[in-house]
């Protein structure tokens, strides 16, 4: 347990670098494993979260060598060149590690076992289950009915959905033998998503997928600088077998923009505060955060390499970038992780509410935690439609946050309706300190500690040890930022 004090403050101002954006270097680590030779990983984030897919890959035989200044350096050996780990593979806390991870095993000729912590555990992993086992992997793995959304707790007791069956971990799995599917899914998910795109590389045949709504593509992006087969083109993708992939043998991470999510929204809500974020990650897939807050009238300026400072953003993909960036982006542009990047320059101002839609959610569901925080600064009504994914992440965030934040004085409604879930945020002039609980979750301990900054007297946070997961150093960073 780590208690801490959270004191209201005047402004943040100064300039920023952030590590690497957490989701790339989980598909750095992958997808370098899964080539020959040496790729050589800069601005690699050493949370636990990344760090348990360099110990996964490490147990598969992979060399793998963490060097000074946040650089990585891995010896990936093909395809084919994994090993039977000699026992389980525990994954910590890391949902991107276990469903990538299963991805992959799903093509290896051998038997793994895969343990998750008490949280991780409690996760649903049917969704990536299922695919799988329909290329031919044989997955067993821990089987509980799960009763469904809970009843709208605005109004007590309601009725519940019919129980069903969901699997969780431990999960062990026999891969080999795979068949390409054409893939349907039922759930927005860059993670299941990315499973079957990991096990499309060993199955004999084209892999078509269908997103109900576009996610984050930084596997399609990847791959596609390691050379495989694959093609976008709107919701679908389309990857092809028998490839091997090619390191291009420097790969740079842009910053973590849900990282930086905390100091855009610090910056924003906190009178006269002035903040640069250098080198963040850009993606249009994962700047959702930015749309909705300039939409809320925050004054957010994007600058990329070559242009001035100026509003516009790119808008999500309508097909795959080629290694030198997003169409959006400047041409002739080179981009060493295929990413887009650029700076952010965030000033105070005055936010309204806003409605966030469900085609919305899947490019900013990390960071739907700190909107809710800056929704409830500002002026009328937000309502953030469709947000029920947010009961399955490390905790049920909508618990976590909407029971924190009515104790600071927010006015939040969670209403269901036939499986859905909203959430209505009303304005208050402004949040109150009080006694808090992280809920052992890191995006709800880093949203309430921004929650704090902005409220009249202390608030207290239970433990924020769950901090180390993604973000180790958060606090040093806001440090620098209060003058």
């Amino acid at each position: 347990m780590r208690p801490f004090v959270v004191k209201p403050h005047q402004c943040l101002k100064g300039q920023i670098s952030l590590l690497g954006d957490k989701s790339i270097a989980h598909r750095s680590i992958i997808i370098s494993a899964l080539s020959r030779g040496k790729t050589r990983i800069e601005n690699f984030p050493a949370s636990e979260d990344c760090l348990s897919t360099v110990k996964a890959f490490r147990k598969l035989g992979i060399k793998i060598n963490l060097g000074v200044r946040h650089t990585v350096t891995v010896f990936g050996k093909g395809l084919h060149g994994l090993n039977k780990p000699a026992d389980p593979i525990l994954v910590g806390g890391s949902g991107t590690t276990l469903r990538l991870l299963l991805g992959v095993l799903a093509g290896q000729n051998f038997k793994t076992k895969l343990l998750a912590d008490t949280a991780l555990s409690k996760r649903p992993m049917l969704r990536v289950n299922v695919p799988l086992r329909m290329m031919g992997a044989v997955i067993k793995a821990k089987v509980s009915r799960k009763s469904g959304i809970p009843p709208n707790i605005n109004k007590g007791a309601g009725k519940r959905r019919k129980s069903r069956i969901e699997e969780y971990p431990p999960i062990i799995i026999k891969g080999g033998g795979l068949k390409s599917i054409g893939y349907r899914m039922p759930v927005a998910s860059a993670q299941v998503k990315s499973a079957i795109l990991l096990a499309a590389l060993f199955a004999k045949g084209n892999t078509c997928i269908r997103e109900p709504v576009p996610t984050r593509d930084h596997t399609e992006r990847m791959l596609k600088l390691f050379r495989a087969d694959i093609k976008v083109q709107l919701n679908t993708i389309v990857i092809k077998s028998g490839k091997e992939l090619v390191s291009p043998r420097l790969l740079t991470i842009p910053g973590d923009i849900s990282s930086a999510s905390f100091f855009i929204v610090s910056a924003a809500i906190i009178p006269e505060s002035k903040v640069l974020i250098r080198n963040v990650s850009l993606n249009p897939s994962r700047t959702g955060i930015l749309r909705v807050l300039k939409r809320m009238g925050a004054d957010i300026q994007v600058t990329l390499p070559g242009r001035q400072a100026g509003k516009s953003l790119p808008r999500l993909r309508s097909g795959l970038p080629s290694v030198a960036g997003h169409p959006a982006w400047p041409a002739g542009r080179q981009v060493a992780s295929g990413e887009p990047s650029g700076d952010l320059l965030v000033k105070n101002s005055s936010l309204r509410g806003t409605i966030i839609k469900k085609e919305e959610i899947p490019s900013l569901i990390d960071e739907i935690p700190i909107l809710m925080v800056a929704a409830c600064i500002a002026k009328g009504k937000t309502i953030f439609k469709d947000v029920g994914e947010l009961r399955v992440k490390e905790t049920d965030r909508i618990r976590s946050m909407s029971e924190n934040l009515r104790k600071m004085g927010a006015e939040i409604s969670v209403f269901r309706f036939r499986g859905r879930e909203k959430i209505i945020i009303r304005g208050v002039k402004q949040l109150r300190g009080t006694q808090v609980r992280s809920f052992g979750d890191h995006r709800t301990a880093m949203s309430m500690i921004v929650a704090g900054l902005t409220a009249i007297g202390e608030t207290k946070i239970d433990d924020i040890s769950c901090i180390n997961k993604s973000f180790p150093n958060f606090l040093s960073i806001l440090k620098t930022l209060r003058h």
